[in-house]
């Protein structure tokens, strides 16, 4: 079993409270969360993303997905005493009660979610606000920031001629 211990971020760094806290969530939870049911993560374009779910025997009623936070849940829930008077010989089929929960980053929102041959796929798309979107930063030449110095030199000069 690996232990990270991230108390050196908590004392060094100022404003990461939340990615050090994030961390130690994620690897407290992926260690305690089952494997069931199985799913993929795909990238299928530059800021969009698909998760699909091995849910095999539900169906749509018995699904819910919540967004909470950044922290996207999927549950399933098959009623009780439903096989009662089967009789298995072999079941292979695991279609017991799930939740598996996926942290998003930030600016990422669910568009869609499709329950498809036994797959449950959920489509999300990350949104980058035009505040934080990176900007191009034009470099002008020193000549014109010597002119504009000279030129509020002149009027800050021309201001205290007025208040004398």
């Amino acid at each position: 079993m690996r232990s990270l211990d991230l108390s050196p971020l908590y004392r060094s760094a100022i404003g990461f409270d939340r990615l050090a806290s994030l961390l130690d969530s994620m690897a407290a939870t992926e260690q305690n969360q089952p494997a069931y049911p199985p799913y993929n993560i795909e990238l299928t374009g530059e800021d969009a993303y698909r998760i699909s779910m091995a849910v095999a025997g539900f169906d749509e009623a018995e699904l819910d997905i919540q967004l909470e936070q950044n922290r996207l849940t999927v549950s399933g829930q098959k009623p009780a005493n439903n096989d009662a008077n089967r009789n298995f010989l072999h079941r292979g089929i695991a279609a017991r009660n799930f939740e598996r929960r996926f942290q998003l980053a930030d600016h990422v929102r669910v568009t869609d979610a499709q329950l498809v041959n036994g797959l449950l796929h959920i489509d999300l798309v990350r949104e980058i606000p035009e505040a934080m979107k990176p900007r191009k930063i034009e470099i002008s030449n020193g000549k014109l920031l010597s002119a504009d110095r000279g030129v509020k030199a002149d009027v800050q000069g021309s201001e205290s001629d007025k208040a004398a």
